[in-house]
């Protein structure tokens, strides 16, 4: 075993980080941060100092976890929230309060999010009550603090700043009338008690955080996030994790943009299982055709695209591709996918991606002959053939769609043979 892989264990077993989602390299330069800030000489010497301090591990897992949120992240979310609290309050008579988590919370930019869009949509303080946990302690000291900078104000509506925040020297200060609606923790979503005895809430936000573990820990940390949602309630994903939970026994509600899923009304049976993608924009498709498939719209803005600098190489070009995937940006993910088969050979990833930004878009013939094209390429292209399986399902083409899984199964078969 290599010095590096005990750290990538480690955080495994601590936060379930798959080291494959995020590059071994972001992993080796937080060790090489914490081993220089306790001065010691060798990666053994800082093994035995990490394992001899719950302090220090603590330390490693906040040099790994970079915090990358905003106010009204992907604003349908939060627009849908507001309609489907208005429709829940009225279902259970106004009984009693909604109850909204937000895991990870991060530095609390999500949960207040979700506290000003209701009060934003007329609900009363009294109607709900936000829970925000994260397992950072320091991004949820932040989080309590309250004040924020310009990085956490993105995009081209800010009214809500007006009227939610006061600015001040340091920032931005939160209202204390939406602070008041969220209660803030550090919890840890691989931990087997948490929330145990704390009833199910009737809205769940947990985004892009599945999209960083590996198979298995998908599962166990979906089953977590199954029994913390109420049987009629809504869980909030990120746009990377909609086939995943497709595949696990959920449905989209059917709003574009908004990457909000139910139950079934009926246990889906048993999938068969392909790799998730790295982190990057996906779809979710519906089991029969004649349910409307989600994501069918784009209302992505338009935004002048910098060309890259002459030296920037085909991996550059390729990074920043899933750089603009994963933050959303389609069309210039789009036009970046352009500009490198105009500047390098065709390339199988190219292809998935745009298929998968036509997906999303909901031009679903285009990313059919994407995928394809990706395909002929890289016959074993794991994720093109996940995807290509999927949409060729919600058309109707079940024989082609479970042909397609089979063969992406074997490939992964075959692939862990290969490593074993």
């Amino acid at each position: 075993m290599s010095s590096d892989q005990r750290f990538f264990d480690f955080l495994k077993e601590r936060i379930g980080l798959d080291v494959a989602s995020v590059g071994e390299a972001i992993i080796e330069r937080a060790v090489r941060q914490r081993s220089m800030a306790l001065s010691a000489q060798t990666a053994d010497q800082y093994w035995q100092q990490l394992q001899a301090s719950t302090d220090e591990q603590q330390a490693l897992i906040e040099a790994v976890i970079v915090p990358e949120t905003w106010f009204f992240r992907y604003p349908e979310s939060f627009a849908t929230l507001g309609r489907l609290a208005v429709a829940r309050l009225a279902e259970i008579k106004q009984m009693r309060a909604l109850r909204i988590l937000s895991l990870p919370c991060s530095t609390g930019e999500e949960p207040y999010s979700i506290a000003m869009a209701l009060l934003d949509a007329g609900l009363a303080p009294h109607q709900f009550k936000v829970q925000g946990m994260d397992v950072s302690p320091l991004s949820v000291e932040r989080a309590r603090r309250g004040v924020y900078g310009k990085n956490s104000f993105r995009g081209q509506d800010l009214e809500f700043r007006d009227r939610h925040f006061t600015e001040q020297t340091d920032g931005y200060r939160i209202a204390d009338r939406v602070r008041e609606q969220v209660r803030l923790q550090v919890g840890n979503l691989l931990d087997p008690t948490l929330l145990a005895n704390e009833p199910t809430y009737d809205f769940v936000f947990c985004r892009n955080l599945l999209i960083y573990f590996d198979q298995p820990t998908q599962k166990q940390v979906f089953e977590v996030l199954k029994g913390l949602t109420h049987v009629d309630g809504v869980l909030f994903i990120g746009p990377a994790e909609g086939s995943l939970l497709g595949r696990l026994g959920m449905r989209s509600i059917g709003v574009p943009q908004s990457f909000a899923f139910s139950r079934h009304a009926e246990p889906a049976p048993e999938p068969v299982f392909v790799p998730v993608p790295a982190p990057i924009p996906q779809r979710s498709a519906a089991p029969i055709p004649t349910r409307p498939r989600p994501f069918s719209t784009v209302s992505a803005q338009v935004v002048p695209i910098k060309p890259p600098p002459p030296q920037s190489d085909a991996a550059d070009l390729l990074s920043q591709i899933a750089t603009l995937a994963n933050e959303g940006k389609s069309l210039e993910a789009r036009a970046a996918c352009e500009r490198y088969l105009q500047s390098h050979p065709p390339a199988a990833q190219v292809f998935y991606w745009l298929g998968l930004l036509s997906d999303v878009a909901g031009s679903a013939l285009e990313a059919q002959g994407y995928y394809r094209k990706a395909l002929y390429l890289e016959p074993q292209h794991p994720q093109a053939l996940m995807h290509l399986a999927a949409l060729l399902e919600s058309q109707g083409d079940v024989a082609g769609a479970r042909r397609l899984q089979a063969r992406a199964a074997r490939s992964e078969r075959a692939d862990s043979e290969r490593k074993s």
